[in-house]
């Protein structure tokens, strides 16, 4: 599995090198991206831009994926679809459970106002802090 990490201040944007996301990989992708949710920054803007093809096992990687970073309290964003691959998760009636933006830029403005929700949501539940 070739990737390419690149850590920030608040989540890291973790971009896949290969042109097809096959059953094995998808399998190799979860157990990395759930690694991730122990990590100090567990978020992840997951940049598809290099992924052209995904089999029907990548397709529910990214929404059991996407629903585990959630219940975890952590952001998984995806950007920068290829019309294939977009159109294969549309066929799979997918594409709105995701958290899917056309750019990395808006992936990162995603990841950003998640963590300022997260936060607001804290400070309205101060019956939850220890």
């Amino acid at each position: 599995m070739q990737v390419k990490i690149d850590t920030k201040e608040k989540f890291s944007v973790v971009t896949p090198l290969e042109p097809e996301m096959t059953d094995n990989l998808a399998a190799d992708w979860y157990v990395f991206c759930t690694g991730c949710l122990s990590q100090s920054t567990p978020h992840i803007v997951l940049n598809m831009s290099e992924v052209s093809h995904i089999t029907p096992q990548g397709v529910s990687l990214l929404v059991n994926l996407q629903q585990q970073f959630y219940e975890s309290g952590s952001s998984f964003v995806i950007c920068c679809l290829q019309e294939q691959v977009e159109s294969l998760l549309e066929q799979a009636e997918v594409l709105e459970q995701l958290n899917v933006t056309p750019t990395e830029s808006e992936a990162w403005d995603i990841v950003q106002m998640e963590e300022i929700e997260r936060e607001l949501l804290d400070d309205d539940h101060p019956e939850t802090h220890v």
